[in-house]
């Protein structure tokens, strides 16, 4: 199995160099934070480019790998206008590796628990390298209004999803959610 890394350089996995290449030796591990950190700084511009509407992160003060992130509630749905807080905590192997991503903001949602853990494909066994940071808030902007009922963390709200109207009572009795005007 093969793969191109960050820097255009070509990896086989299983495969051993000779002794006398220098460009084939294991690479230091300060080197491969860095290609990291240039992929956090990238994808930080590119989100920061976007001008996708509700969605936004930034580093959480000098540290690259820890993020907070918002997400505005879609609109038609009934989480459309309230903000929610994410953090976005990045394992020294990512893009290979999702990153730990949880609600600050308490939220009643079927693929959400009490403490934010969010039950979501891409964040487990779907994940992809291609997957970037703006995907990830967007997967997850998407889940608010489409929840998938069928693999709930909360299966209370999962219950109660058929349901709008009750659904929606149940928000706003829990969490005083204005009613969009």
């Amino acid at each position: 199995m093969a793969a191109v890394n960050q820097d255009n350089s070509l990896v086989v996995a299983g495969a051993t160099a000779p002794s006398n290449s220098k460009q084939s030796q294991p690479r230091p591990k300060t080197l491969d934070s860095q290609s990291v950190l240039k992929r956090l700084q990238s994808e930080l511009m590119a989100l920061m480019m976007s001008g996708d509407s509700g969605i936004s992160a930034f580093p959480e003060e000098d540290n690259i790998f820890c993020w907070k992130g918002t997400i505005i509630g879609s609109k038609e749905t009934v989480f459309e206008g309230t903000e929610y807080r994410l953090s976005l905590t990045f394992p020294n192997d990512y893009p290979f590796k999702p990153p730990k991503v949880k609600f600050e903001t308490v939220l009643f949602h079927p693929n959400v628990d009490l403490v934010g853990n969010i039950c979501l494909d891409i964040l487990q066994d779907k994940w992809s390298s291609a997957y970037d940071v703006r995907t990830i808030l967007l997967s997850i902007q998407s889940l608010l209004g489409e929840p998938n009922i069928s693999s709930p963390l909360n299966a209370q709200a999962a219950q109660l999803w058929s349901n709008q109207e009750e659904y929606r009572k149940m928000v706003e009795k829990l969490y005083k959610v204005p009613k969009p005007l």
